[in-house]
C-alpha cells in the first residue's frame, strides 16, 4: 500500500480541478459581458475542487463518496457550460479547446476515486 494522503491537495484529482479553475479564470475576459454564463461556469468549476476539500471533512464512507459525486457532476456541468459558452460564440474555438479537456480529465479522475471508496483501492 501506498503512503496515506492526509490533505486533498495531494489527490491527483483536486490537483487536475485546481487547473481548471485557473484555466477559468485566465480567460473571464470574453465572458465579461456574459455575467450569468461567467458567473455559472466559475461557481461550477469551484464546485469541483471544493467537494474534494468538504471530503476531507467528512467521517463516513458513504459521506467520503458523496462528495466526489457531487463533485463530478460539477465536472459535467462545466464541459456543457463550456459547450454552450463555444456554440453562441462567448469564448473562442481557441479557449475552448484551451479548456475542454480539462473537466473531462478531473471527471475521470474522480470516478476513479468514486469506485475506490467502494473497493478500498487507490488511483
Amino acid at each position: 500500500m501506498g503512503e496515506k494522503i492526509n490533505s486533498f491537495t495531494k489527490l491527483h484529482a483536486w490537483q487536475a480541478s485546481h487547473q481548471l479553475v485557473l484555466a477559468i479564470f485566465s480567460v473571464r475576459e470574453p465572458f465579461h459581458r456574459y455575467d450569468v454564463l461567467r458567473n455559472q461556469i466559475e461557481r461550477s468549476t469551484l464546485s469541483i475542487s471544493s467537494n474534494i476539500a468538504e471530503r476531507f471533512g467528512r467521517g463516513t464512507i458513504n459521506d467520503k463518496k458523496h462528495f466526489y459525486i457531487i463533485a463530478r457532476g460539477s465536472a459535467f456541468e462545466v464541459q456543457n457550460q463550456l459547450l454552450v459558452a463555444r456554440d453562441t460564440a462567448k469564448i473562442s474555438d481557441k479557449d475552448f479547446q484551451k479548456l475542454a479537456q480539462l473537466p473531462l480529465y478531473s471527471r475521470r479522475l474522480l470516478h476513479c476515486l468514486i469506485r475506490s471508496q467502494k473497493k478500498m483501492v487507490r488511483c
